[in-house]
């Protein structure tokens, strides 16, 4: 498990943030309106969500139910699903060319896919753990759980920069699930409703996304049931929201900043 004392600090500060009270007023913080909803595989223990050619891309993780998939937006109905392997926890994933790239949690491996087929193409190596992907059009993003997001060459997968994140001047960690959008890093922050929105230059978290308009991140099914999962349409200009073990998948519109 992960260590509770950095959960609770950080859950403290989070809502403190999403409440507005003084702790995290100097952040801007915006809710979510819902669009359009869903339907989302209620068993998907979701580490990786992106949207491609008319259908999302997901990885799910546990030990012995991790997989990758392409999933029907309309539907929900899962496409194409391939188990990584029975011995790992699935994490992350993102799309680069012709290929998925994925991460596992504390196995120090990830795999490259072929897009079309899921036929595994190869592994690599990597030090600590493994949390979200995204990528920026050039670099492969990577996040590992402390406030450290890692930028990586495409072809090598090595870090060629890296910056710290920081929130009102502290250090954010727990950044899960990532997505570039419009310039912008977008994280889950594990266990919170929150989304931090990430400067990719400089690290500042510029504003704060809350998701507390959304049920089950209000009333989640179990203490696992977090928001995790973010997905953008750039050519259609949609945000696409979930969680893990979520029955849904919101179609989100930010609301203005709170006053």
């Amino acid at each position: 498990m992960r260590p509770i004392s950095r959960f609770l600090r950080l859950l403290a500060f989070a809502f403190a943030v999403a409440a507005c009270q003084p702790a995290g007023a100097a952040l801007p913080v915006q809710g979510v309106e819902v669009k359009a909803t869903y339907p989302h595989d209620s068993r998907a223990f979701t580490q990786g969500l992106l949207y491609l050619n008319g259908d999302l891309y997901e990885s799910t993780g546990l030990v012995g139910q991790s997989t990758i998939r392409r999933v029907r937006l309309q539907d929900g109905a899962v496409l194409q699903s391939k188990i990584v392997s029975p011995a790992v926890f699935g994490e992350g994933l993102v799309n680069w060319g012709d290929e998925l790239i994925s991460l596992t949690w504390r196995d120090q491996v990830g795999f490259r896919w072929d897009r079309r087929t899921f036929a595994l193409k190869s592994s690599y190596r990597y030090a600590g753990e493994g949390w979200a992907l995204t990528q920026n059009g050039k670099q492969i993003i990577m996040s590992d759980g402390t406030p450290v997001l890692k930028f990586l060459d495409p072809k090598t997968l090595k870090e060629v920069r890296r910056i710290t994140v920081t929130a009102e001047g502290r250090p954010l960690a727990n950044l899960n699930e990532l997505e570039w959008v419009k310039g912008e890093i977008y994280a889950n922050v594990w266990m919170t409703r929150l989304i931090a929105r990430i400067d990719p230059q400089t690290g500042v978290v510029k504003g704060v996304i809350d998701l507390s308009a959304l049920p089950e991140a209000t009333r989640p099914a179990s203490p696992d049931a977090v928001p995790n999962g973010i997905a953008y349409d750039a050519a259609g200009d949609r945000l696409f929201v979930t969680g893990k073990l979520w029955p849904r998948l919101y179609e989100v519109r930010l609301t203005p900043v709170r006053r």
